[in-house]
């Protein structure tokens, strides 16, 4: 029971023989923080594609199990997903920074990667959300006249790359980007490559299944909390929790 205000996805691609065809497959996995701060596991699925009514069933399904109290969810920019978090989650939803960063410098062509990583950096440098997007745009009106497919790029991707500015500023490292969850599917991908081509799905949710209850488990006995109770409270929708946090 409780809320989990932030929430990570990310999708890992495995191939599985469907009606005597090798295709690959998404697996997404979800994980969230709860207003204890801690990290739990919150569910798995597997999809043909990543279309919106693929991630909408998802979320759907997290929150028929419960989720609830989701304040940022934190992905790659897969298609469909910005639009499934605000119509299922009613939440804020931020790209996730090391991705968008990854795309934006292959608009900068080789030698130019290491200017604009670092002209890019002065926005995420910034104190605040308006100081970092008042940077944001001039570091785009900046590279408009050289770069302008990256200039667009920036424009289109400023809200959703920033979100995590509105957010507690201790918290800032872990929910700008995917990395709590890349253990996580590295783990994933490590031990579906020595499988190799699965036969069928049922195979895939029992090995990734088991992957993620020994995560959890793992989380579930970490002395220290992934956030402060101190931080992660103010939050929570839930008012005991915040008034415990308070008077603490």
């Amino acid at each position: 029971e409780g809320d989990w205000p932030y929430v990570w996805i990310d999708a890992t691609y495995v191939k599985v023989r469907q009606n005597g065809r090798i295709v690959s497959v998404a697996v997404i996995v979800a994980i969230g923080v709860n207003n204890d701060g801690r990290r739990e596991v919150l569910g798995m699925d597997i999809g043909p594609s990543e279309a919106e009514t693929f991630w909408t069933d998802f979320l759907r399904k997290l929150r028929r199990r419960g989720l609830r109290g989701v304040k940022l969810v934190v992905s790659d920019a897969h298609e469909g997903i910005k639009a499934a978090v605000a119509k299922v989650m009613h939440a804020g939803w931020q790209r996730c920074r090391v991705h968008f960063m990854r795309n934006a410098l292959a608009h900068a062509g080789k030698n130019g990667r290491r200017v604009v990583s670092a002209f890019i950096a002065t926005a995420f440098a910034q104190d605040d959300a308006d100081a970092a997007k008042a940077q944001w745009r001039k570091v785009a009106d900046q590279l408009r006249p050289t770069l302008p497919k990256l200039a667009l790029l920036m424009d289109e991707a400023e809200q959703d790359v920033l979100a995590y500015m509105t957010f507690p500023k201790d918290h800032w490292q872990k929910i700008y980007s995917t990395n709590g969850l890349e253990r996580v599917n590295g783990e994933i991908k490590r031990r579906t490559e020595v499988v190799g081509i699965f036969p069928n799905e049922d195979a895939i949710t029992r090995l990734v299944g088991a992957i993620l209850l020994e995560t959890n488990d793992e989380w579930a006995v970490q002395r220290g909390r992934y956030m402060t109770l101190a931080t992660i409270a103010p939050l929570s929708d839930d008012p005991i929790v915040k008034l415990s946090a308070v008077t603490a």
